[in-house]
């Protein structure tokens, strides 16, 4: 099996999208950065040209929060097969997942779940971690989760199950000391224990970050400085492993870059004073038998149903031990519904601005019960919701509100869709008359066709510009082109002649056909400025002349 390019060193950051024009002009002093693999799936688009320019200058972590390893029913292979052709790409230093599940038979919860840690757990993280590994052809790292619940059915303590784990499958471990102090405190666990419980030569890399104390628990939210305890603990820790390459990590409320960077200046600091340990080398045990985890499947499943279902809630209730379980796990609950909320949220901006934060939050609570997410990539939620819309009741007086979704979800996939060079205009001028009717064009994969009865690609414009004018009529048809010249998704109107002229270039017909649509429908067709605009917007992208 082989071992990653070089090892990582030093203190990183992650790199979040509000800090892309910082690093990619400055090129700010960090030892190496870590992104989130789902953001970069797609390997297209804005995101993928920043990852691809950054990695020229530092090294980079993956760090996934989609497989859900510990998921006994409900693991992807295809999301697996989308991590391999990514790291393929872009060549990482560490791969890392977390030690947790994510997903029942037929839905995916999107979530860090805490896994029971008893044998039969053991025995299939063993067999997806191997799984893994042999797909990626290098060992990963697993993280310890922070959790606001545990489990009866626990036979061991987290670091003996990592520790475990880590011994028979051959991963390594991604060390979160912040999670370990948040786990004290909603536990009553003691972690300079756990630190004593992992053999040094198995972490991989510390991870740091903030907490939110709440009256029901301390919550790992990434949104703060890291706490002085979490640093009292980051010191014992480097006593304990050396100077294992170690991350600061801010995802939420995230602050100017020089923030961050001053905290991992500090981390850096207290690096220097700690001899490096033996790295972690990474060699492969033989696993174990993996068991036929029905009860786990069954433990897994009476979750999920009770962060979908309040009803449920009280069946599930008796799997956990200690304090304030009911109300523990309606932070679960919150954090799945605020999951969906975000989501939808950033995919359907202009819908959540016309019905208002509370309506919004109300619809994607009931999307995402009546539509589980079925994919790890969170890109993918929201696929149905203009269908939901068009029959959700309390949606009915809006009606144009479903062709406003399904505007923004074409601009949603755009955004993410292959990257495409468009077509010269020299290529079109060195044609004659007869061959351009005769050519077939392919149009940019990002490319999609919007119709409706309503003007709601006026009232989209209204919503992108201070000054734009909203229509003063809503029930008037209204065409729009999806299309992304260059990193920016955008929607242009159409008016009926164009846009049936270019559904038939998209259907593969003729461009003589596609000129006959339109001037039957308007003998003014304005070709020559139809023609600028696809050249300049990159619509058409390859020709087959016939």
């Amino acid at each position: 099996m082989a071992q990653p390019a070089h090892a990582l060193a030093g203190v990183g950051v992650g790199l979040r999208a509000a800090h892309y024009r910082d690093f990619l002009e400055g090129r700010p002093r960090v030892d190496w950065l870590e992104v989130h693999t789902e953001n970069y799936l797609a390997c297209s688009g804005r995101d993928w040209q920043v990852l691809r320019a950054v990695r020229q200058d530092y090294p980079l972590s993956l760090h996934g929060v989609g497989l859900g390893l510990g998921s006994a029913r409900g693991f992807s292979e295809a999301h697996l097969e989308r991590v391999r052709l990514l790291a393929g790409r872009i060549e990482p230093a560490l791969i890392s997942e977390h030690l947790c599940w994510g997903a029942v038979a037929g839905r995916q919860l999107n979530d860090l779940l805490p896994l029971t840690l008893d044998q039969a757990a053991l025995d299939l993280l063993c067999a997806r971690v191997a799984r893994v590994q042999d797909a990626l052809r290098r060992p990963i790292l697993l993280e310890n989760v922070s959790t606001t619940l545990r489990f009866h059915a626990d036979a061991m303590s987290e670091a003996q199950f990592l520790a475990e784990l880590a011994r028979r499958s051959g991963c390594g471990l991604l060390l979160d000391v912040n999670n370990l102090y948040v786990n004290q405190c909603n536990h009553g666990e003691d972690a300079l224990a756990a630190l004593l419980d992992i053999p040094a030569g198995i972490v991989g890399e510390l991870h740091l970050g903030g907490h939110l104390v709440t009256p029901r628990a301390v919550i790992d939210h990434h949104g703060a400085a890291v706490a002085e305890p979490v640093w009292a603990l980051y010191q014992a820790a480097l006593q304990r492993f050396g100077q294992v390459a170690t991350l600061v990590e801010w995802d939420t409320d995230v602050p100017e870059l020089a923030v961050l960077l001053g905290e991992a200046d500090r981390a850096r600091a207290m690096q220097r004073r700690h001899h490096e340990a033996a790295p972690w080398r990474g060699a492969i045990h033989p696993v174990m038998a993996s068991p036929s985890g029905r009860q786990l499947a069954r433990t897994q499943q009476a979750f999920a149903d009770a962060l979908v279902d309040m009803e449920q809630a009280a069946g599930a209730v008796n799997l956990f031990r200690g304090a304030l379980v009911e109300e523990r796990l309606g932070l679960y609950r919150g954090n799945l519904s605020a999951t969906w909320r975000r989501v939808l949220g950033q995919a359907y901006p202009v819908v959540l601005a016309l019905v208002g934060e509370e309506f919004f939050a109300g619809l994607a609570r009931e999307y995402g019960r009546r539509h589980p997410s079925q994919d790890a990539d969170l890109n993918q939620f929201g696929d149905g919701f203009a269908a939901f819309l068009a029959t959700f009741p309390p949606a009915a007086q809006l009606p144009y509100l479903p062709d406003m979704a399904r505007l923004e979800w074409a601009l949603h996939l755009a955004h993410y869709a292959p990257d495409a060079a468009g077509l010269a205009a020299d290529a079109l001028a060195s044609l004659a008359p007869e061959q351009l009717e005769a050519c077939r064009f392919t149009l940019h994969p990002a490319c999609a066709l919007i119709h409706s009865d309503w003007q709601v690609v006026a009232l989209w414009q209204a919503h992108q510009h201070e000054h734009a004018a909203f229509p003063q009529q809503m029930a008037a048809a209204s065409h729009a082109l999806v299309c992304r010249p260059q990193w920016q998704a955008q929607a242009l109107a159409l008016d009926a002649a164009a846009h049936a002229a270019l559904l038939l270039l998209m259907q593969g017909k003729s461009f003589g056909v596609a000129l006959d649509a339109a001037f039957g429908i308007d003998a003014q067709f304005d070709l020559g400025g139809q023609l600028r605009l696809w050249l300049e917007h990159a619509v058409l992208t390859a020709m087959l002349i016939e």
